[in-house]
């Protein structure tokens, strides 16, 4: 799978991010690394929204402000997650394509466990309903 990842400061979290991406075979298209959180969240979005990438992770100190920025690109449904099963939630019951990681409160195994739940849960296909409601 091909993930785009953004981060607006670079961490022991974010390393441990791309390095267990790539370990886990994934092509990872590293975006704005170091630019502003509103520059990465969007790059991000437009790389997952324009069919360069599968899915995205985007991190900065809360989640919050990367996590809006991507949500701002048409057709992204990024959500910020704090824990494996919220991110589990997210794919499963809103088709979310980014995942919005706070470094403040994320450890790395924490980070870890929310990026292999969010890659390895598939949305539900009696939710395509709802899901389209979101755009």
């Amino acid at each position: 799978m091909r993930i785009a990842f953004g981060t607006d400061e670079r961490t022991e979290v974010t390393d441990r991010i791309k390095a267990g991406l790539a370990e886990q075979g994934h092509d990872v298209l590293v975006v704005g690394e170091g630019d502003p959180w509103p520059d990465v969240g969007r790059g991000v979005g437009e790389a997952v929204a324009g069919g360069d990438a599968d899915r995205g992770v985007v991190c900065c100190w809360t989640g919050t402000g990367v996590s809006m920025a991507a949500n701002k690109v048409p057709g992204v449904r990024a959500a910020l997650c704090t824990d494996p099963e919220t991110a589990v939630g997210a794919r499963r019951w809103n088709d979310a394509n980014v995942l919005a990681l706070g470094l403040r409160l994320t450890s790395p195994a924490l980070a870890d466990e929310m990026v292999a739940a969010f890659l390895a849960t598939a949305p539900e296909a009696d939710e395509a309903e709802n899901i389209a409601k979101l755009g």
